[in-house]
């Protein structure tokens, strides 16, 4: 049994690449069978994720006693064959695109799914994609996961076709192609002046360099920090974002909502590692403060200004990025455990949104955004469609209005930051653990940041309301939809998951903040890979410089 559970790390890469490919086999009339081997593939994904947690978090025990498993594929030894690691963070990431893509699934397949060829596939590439960024050891195939990911996400981007969709899909693969180019030239500086892109290898060896290498290095090191940042949607690199998540369908962009997150991941990993011998530009706090002070201005701007719902709602994942870019630019490590704690909420709060305000906007009639006069004036006016819903299929369920109306009120609350959620249960410990890192005496950036958090959660209240006035009280205009069942209990989950995030804050907390000092101390993530070359020297937490 403790040799399978070795080989565990590899497992969410090798589930949705196998089944996958053998979903590509099948007859485009074996819809049943696909959606069966997809329902499978998530499930198994969910089940290795929570088992991983579980193991190197200590809960249960497992083959890794000191909470990091590393994977060497082929018998490679690092940092010169492929490694898979999974530490504390890997599998939280982990198990936060498991419970996300278990959602989004669900509800893709009432509809979705057949808007085009081939959803299922490049839904678990996707995952695919996420999982291996997550559990990987070395930067280039960091890249070739990136890679995988934004080719599945291309398809889905485009998935359902139309105008506005096909604009906004080729604008976002643009963008992509670009920051992956910067990427590929970032890795190939470091490799030629390292001499390795295994990541705990360039941790020991960052250190050793100095002068005319070390400015290569560092220059090397900053131009990947910009291909993370654009791909993460900081500010001013976000400009694809918008667009993109509103022209996409609902289960599509629902689902994105990791993808930003995949930036932070990384620009936190890097960061973390090479903290102790001097972070390069980009990846301190020195930077990446204030990039997320002006994205999260920059998402309140839009916010405010904008009127569509999904619009809106892409501003909020502009502004999600902004605070966690921001907190963990603050000095120390007290803000990491309430910026993952953040993170995770904010995922799973915008992925609801996402898909809750499909839903909702079927309950409009034929032009119930627009203003009255307008439609009269270019004779928009259509009378059969008041009787029109463009939904086509479910039944009506009882009292839908209230489950929507509710719904509405719990994604705002958590986006906003408003008790009872888990998202007023981030900002508060966020705002507390600043106010800690000056041990009572409270410089300009713990003042500028709390004045920026909660002015943004404000803004936020203030445009979703603005919405929710617009979207449930006009009852004039408003259409009883037909709901499936299964669209919405993907919503439920996502929001009953933050709920208990706020019930269990404590022993959620108590695992994100040992997360936090394990992050703080690279050497146990170093020791644990290099350890598996036995003719490398170990290069400990104590040795670091």
């Amino acid at each position: 049994m403790t040799g399978l559970m070795s080989h565990l790390p590899i497992f969410p890469v090798i589930v949705p690449l196998l089944v996958g490919a053998l979903m590509l086999l099948l007859r485009d009339s074996s819809h049943a069978l696909r959606t069966l081997l997809g329902l499978v593939a998530i499930l198994t994904q969910l089940a290795i994720a929570i088992a991983l947690l579980l193991y190197v978090g200590g809960y249960v025990t497992g083959p890794w006693p000191d909470g990091v498993g590393v994977y060497l594929l082929g018998d490679w030894p690092a940092p010169f064959g492929i490694v898979a690691v999974v530490d504390q963070l890997s599998a939280i990431m982990l198990l936060l695109t498991s419970v996300l893509g278990l959602a989004t699934w669900l509800y893709a397949i009432t509809k979705w799914d057949r808007a085009g060829v081939h959803f299922h596939p490049l839904f678990l590439f996707l995952m695919m994609g996420l999982n291996g960024a997550f559990l990987t050891g070395d930067l280039f195939n960091l890249f070739v996961f990136f890679e995988v990911l934004l080719a599945a996400s291309y398809g889905l981007a485009l998935h359902g076709s139309g105008r506005q969709r096909v604009r906004a899909g080729l604008h976002y693969v643009a963008v992509n192609l670009v920051a992956s180019f910067l990427l590929l030239i970032a890795m190939a500086i470091i490799y030629g002046i390292a001499g390795s892109l295994n990541m705990a290898d360039l941790a020991a060896r960052a250190g050793e360099l100095s002068g005319p290498d070390r400015r290569l290095f560092e220059t090397g090191a900053a131009i990947l920090g910009i291909a993370f940042l654009t791909k993460a949607a900081a500010w001013p690199l976000n400009f694809w974002l918008p667009a993109t998540y509103t022209a996409a369908a609902a289960p599509v962009t629902a689902v994105f909502m990791i993808m930003t997150k995949v930036g932070v991941y990384a620009m936190l990993r890097i960061g973390s590692l090479l903290l102790p011998t001097g972070a390069p530009a980009g990846f301190g706090g020195e930077w990446m403060f204030p990039l997320g002070i002006a994205t999260l201005c920059f998402g309140v701007v839009g916010v405010i200004a904008t009127q569509p719902p999904q619009r809106q709602a892409s501003y909020c994942a502009i502004m999600s990025s902004g605070t966690l870019f921001a907190a963990l630019g603050m000095p120390g490590v007290m803000l990491t455990g309430p910026a993952l704690f953040y993170l995770i909420s904010s995922v799973l709060g915008l992925g609801a949104f996402f898909m809750l305000l499909e839903m909702i906007g079927r309950t409009q009639r034929f032009g119930a955004q627009v203003l009255a006069v307008s439609l009269e004036a270019f004779k928009l006016t259509d009378p059969k469609a008041a009787d029109k819903s463009d939904d086509v299929v479910g039944v009506a369920m009882p009292a839908v209005m209230a489950f929507l109306g509710l719904s509405f009120v719990a994604c705002a609350l958590i986006i906003a930051g408003l008790p009872p959620l888990s998202g007023f249960v981030a900002k508060f410990t966020l705002i507390a653990a600043a106010l800690q890192t000056d041990a009572g005496t409270l410089r300009d950036n713990t003042w500028i940041f709390m004045g920026v958090v909660v002015f943004s959660g404000f803004a936020s209240l203030i445009a979703l309301s603005r919405t929710g006035v617009r979207l449930f009280w006009n009852s004039s205009n408003l259409i009883i939809p037909r709901l499936r069942v299964s669209e919405a209990a993907p919503v439920t989950l996502l929001i009953v998951v933050t709920i208990a995030m706020s019930v269990w804050a404590g022993p959620v907390m108590q695992y994100l903040d040992r997360t936090a000092s394990y992050l703080d101390n690279p050497g146990a993530y170093i020791d644990a890979v290099l350890s598996q070359n036995p003719g490398r020297t170990i290069i400990s937490s104590e040795r670091l410089p």
